[in-house]
């Protein structure tokens, strides 16, 4: 305690200083006059009683400075002392200070974006109390381990297990709201009550769902999000108990959620409206084995580990299989934490680049370690002189270390700024890439990371030049005179350029293999013929909701021959529930003619789509054998199905399928196989292989059952095939929409193209990044090997002077330079050849249709290496070709 109370006194007078010597001068002052006095009573000249005193007290300055001593810490004036010469040396050389900061900006700036991004992504907590007790809920069956959830088995999960505090369920759904305006489409939300409550979400305004208010006899109730409370009611206070119409339903506003409340979870998030799961008016909800894309969320009870849960939940699961077998045999919980179902696809990504973006840093630091090395040496006599006067090895040391930290921490100021304006621009480029996306941000995590990278980097390139170069013999150095500076050649600059040469490689070759990755998944055939596809969704007037089945249809018929006639329009088609890489629609069937499977799980699953009959001909899909639907294929026509060639081969192998039939879940429903048509990428361009549930099954949408098409005016997508100019024909579309009905909606527009690019969002987010990360390292290694070889032009300058003089050739001087760095690179492109082809086989897993050694990518990123590794040379040596022999010997 005492000795922190003398460090605290020493700090504080460190911070006081001149107060505390003025102060003590004035003692001082006072002291000396009283022995003057003294002197002067006893009888001493005025010039002799001051020189008595002075003596007496041992020596103004004398008594300060160990005044000073006593009250300051030691070490913090030579460390001012260090840093005000050492911005006075950086200052004398602005070239090398601006190059090596820009530099090192350029490496930290790089690798503050990739940590914020990390940080935001991956590290930081989710925004809710306890996230690591949130986990999601799924229905895993054998071929669908990520599979949706019946509302009647979360009601039993809810009821018998011993693991959650809480739980809850959702699924998304568009609601039109009319009667406040303009009629618009809202993303909506299904939900059990407590689902805000799991996830520790209070209303800014009024209240959460009751459990009484999830039965479908309840009065509808709905909760606005904050957004469309302060966009359609102004902010009011008073919007509770107001009503709302959406389908044509009224609706009273218990409550509002904050707009802070985002979960990036398909079917999770957040939405404009949530309303109880219970108003939901499909037949298909008490259905126990019906796959409705619904999820869960639970949050598990203290102390009880994920691991106890999915055991406890295989209990409950187990018992629901014998109450239910019929539909729940070979059905379980699957749980998955919450951050991992958000993040977990992102991670091999963020792990990547995060070692990418270190090369970078790595050959920065290489950069300006070596041009501290070339400057230290021209530094030699200073040290000598330095150590000549008695300055030891340890001060100088602490003296270039002091140097480099300053260029280190300019450099980290100015890469924060880069890195914030990369995050933000990269962000802006592309919003979809990334999940939790808008919590990437600088927070003081990522400040104090900032400062670390350039305390770390400017000990990392200041060490060892300043270990070369304090080792000085004074009396040698000295003796040398103006040569001693010019005479040492460091191996170590040459070892930076190989490792700059062999890091840029590996990186050169990462980037390289994305961008073939990309194109090879871009060449990839969907399945159809994305181009030209222009897809919406729309609803008729809420009030044909729950309406005559004939009349839905008749309105659909309507709108698909209006659309048909708009000048552009070559095709349309309706289509319910699935979409490639959009959505997707299940069902169970077993073969016509073979024993009915004993329970719904045993059945065999496909994918469905609800179509009309131009729908192969807007999607461009291939008619393989048989036919596709025709406009005869309707309410009244036998059931007729379409499969494409993957079930055709998997069910009917050797065999025609046209004319046979399947029969889906309801056993109601048997259809006669009438085509064949080919296989559609339906979970993107490169995942689709890996998908068990692969197969795939068109129905008619005319024959969708009565039941199921009374919800249908809710919303449905469109798909059409135009030619010319998009713009005119979207706006015709739109026209048409808007002349039909002010309370029918057009919503979600958009091309084919664009759901595939979106599809590819994250791979190539990561493409760009390391395709930059790359470029910088060929520039920065270009820049490293042009430093050097310019160095060595200027060292060799009397040996090529002497060199010429006896006759050397211009040519041969030039070849010879150009030889030092060639070899140099062709070292560091082996080694780097070496290290990529280990390193590039942790990227495996994030390409696509290309090895992870391919020649090609090596080869061809070697030679680039070797071009811009020769154009760095070059002007070195071009310049020490055209050295006058004459003036390089007078230089010595």
């Amino acid at each position: 305690m005492r000795k922190l109370r003398a460090l605290w006194q020493r700090l504080c007078g460190t911070f006081n200083a001149i107060q505390a010597d003025r102060k003590f001068a004035d003692e001082l002052e006072s002291h000396l006059q009283m022995h003057m006095d003294d002197n002067l009573r006893a009888g001493m000249s005025p010039q002799e009683a001051r020189r008595q005193a002075l003596i007496r007290l041992g020596g103004i300055d004398q008594t300060r400075q160990a005044y000073r001593e006593r009250q300051t810490l030691p070490w913090i004036e030579p460390f001012w002392q260090d840093i005000r010469f050492g911005l006075r040396m950086l200052w004398k050389s602005p070239a090398f200070t601006a190059i090596a900061v820009i530099t090192l900006a350029l490496g930290i700036g790089a690798h503050t974006a990739i940590f914020s991004i990390v940080n935001g992504v991956l590290l930081n907590p989710l925004p809710f109390p306890h996230p690591e007790q949130l986990v999601i809920l799924h229905a895993s069956k054998e071929n669908f381990e990520f599979g949706s959830v019946s509302y009647p088995n979360f009601q039993d999960w809810q009821k018998s297990n011993h693991s959650f505090s809480s739980m809850a369920l959702s699924r998304g759904y568009n609601f039109s709201l009319t009667g406040t305006g303009e009629a618009e489409q809202l993303n909506g939300q299904f939900m059990t009550s407590g689902f805000f409550e799991t996830l520790g979400v209070k209303p800014i305004l009024g209240r959460t769902f009751t459990q009484a208010e999830e039965q479908p006899s309840a009065e509808p109730v709905v909760l606005i999000s904050e957004s469309l409370w302060k966009r359609k009611f102004g902010a009011s206070s008073e919007v509770l108990n107001k009503r709302i119409s959406l389908e044509g339903r009224s609706y009273a506003i218990i409550g509002v959620i904050p707009a802070s409340f985002h979960l990036a979870v398909r079917t999770l998030a957040s939405r404009d409206v949530y309303v109880p799961i219970g108003q939901w008016r499909n037949p298909a909800l008490t259905d126990r084995g019906a796959g409705m894309g619904m999820r869960g969320i639970a949050r598990l009870r203290l102390g009880v580990s994920i691991e106890q849960a999915n055991a406890d939940m295989a209990r409950v699961s187990q018992n629901l299989a014998s109450a239910f077998p019929d539909a729940d045999k070979g059905v379980s919980a699957k749980l998955v934490p919450l951050k991992e179902q958000l993040v977990g696809n992102v991670r091999p990504f963020l792990v990547v680049l995060m070692a990418a973006v270190g090369f970078v840093l790595l050959i920065a630091c290489v950069n300006v370690a070596s041009l501290m090395l070339a400057r230290s040496t021209s530094r030699t006599r200073e040290f000598a002189v330095r150590t000549a006067l008695g300055a030891s090895r340890l001060r100088m040391i602490r003296q270039l270390l002091t140097e480099s930290l300053l260029l280190a921490f300019v450099g980290g100021a100015l890469g924060l700024m880069i890195a914030l304006w990369a995050t933000h621009t990269g962000l802006r480029l592309l919003p979809e890439a990334l999940p939790r996306a808008e919590e990437i941000g600088v927070d003081l995590r990522v400040l104090l990371f900032t400062m670390a990278l350039s305390l770390l980097t400017g000990t990392l390139f200041g060490l060892i030049p300043a270990l070369k170069t304090s080792h000085v013999d004074p009396h040698t150095a000295l003796k040398e005179g103006g040569r001693g500076a010019s005479g040492t050649r460091h191996p170590a600059q040459s070892a930076f350029v190989i490792a700059e040469m062999a890091i840029a490689l590996v990186l050169l070759a990462g980037a390289g293999l994305m961008v073939r990755s990309l194109k090879q998944l871009w060449s990839v055939d969907p399945g159809f013929n994305p181009r030209n596809v222009f897809i919406f969704g729309y609803t008729l007037p809420p009030s044909m909701i729950n309406g005559n089945p004939g009349a839905i249809r008749a309105a659909y018929r309507n709108f698909d021959q209006e659309i048909a006639m708009i000048p552009g329009v070559e095709a349309v088609s309706q289509s319910w529930g699935g979409l490639p890489m959009e959505g997707d629609d299940d069902a169970s069937f077993w073969l016509d003619g073979q024993p009915r499977p004993t329970n719904t799980n045993e059945m065999s699953m496909t994918l469905v789509y609800n179509v009309g009959p131009d729908y192969a001909k807007a999607m461009g899909v291939s008619l393989k054998r048989g036919r596709f639907f025709t406009v005869h294929d309707d309410e009244r026509s036998p059931l007729v199905g379409v499969i494409d060639e993957v079930f055709a081969k998997k069910y009917f192998p050797d065999q025609n399928p046209i004319g046979k039939r399947v029969v889906l879940n309801d056993g109601a429903r048997k259809m006669e196989i009438v085509g064949v048509v080919g296989h559609v990428n339906q979970w993107g361009l490169d995942a689709d292989d890996d998908n068990p549930l692969r197969v795939q099954l068109y129905t008619s949408w005319m024959q969708t059952p009565d039941d199921f098409v009374r919800l249908a005016p809710s919303g449905i997508d469109a798909v059409v095939r135009y030619t010319g100019n998009l713009t005119n024909v979207s706006d015709a579309i739109r026209h048409n929409v808007q002349r039909r009905s002010s309370e029918q909606i057009l919503y979600d527009a958009h091309t084919m193209e664009s759901s595939i690019s979106d599809s590819l969002a994250e791979r190539r987010f990561a493409m760009i990044l390391l395709a930059i990360f790359a470029g910088l390292a060929l520039l920065l290694a270009g820049i490293g090997i042009y430093g050097v070889i310019a160095y060595l032009v200027e060292q060799r300058t009397q040996e090529i002077g002497i060199r010429m003089a006896l006759g050397a050739q211009r040519a041969e001087v030039a070849r010879l330079m150009l030889w030092e760095g060639t070899r140099l690179a062709l070292m560091g492109v082996a080694i780097g050849v070496a290290a990529g082809l280990a390193l590039t086989r942790l990227m495996t897993k994030m390409i696509y249709g290309v090895s992870a050694t391919d020649p090609l990518t090596f080869s061809g990123v070697a030679m680039v290496l070797m071009l811009v590794a020769i154009a760095a040379c070059y002007f070195p040596a071009r310049k020490a070709s055209r050295l006058d022999p004459i003036q390089s010997l007078r230089s010595e």
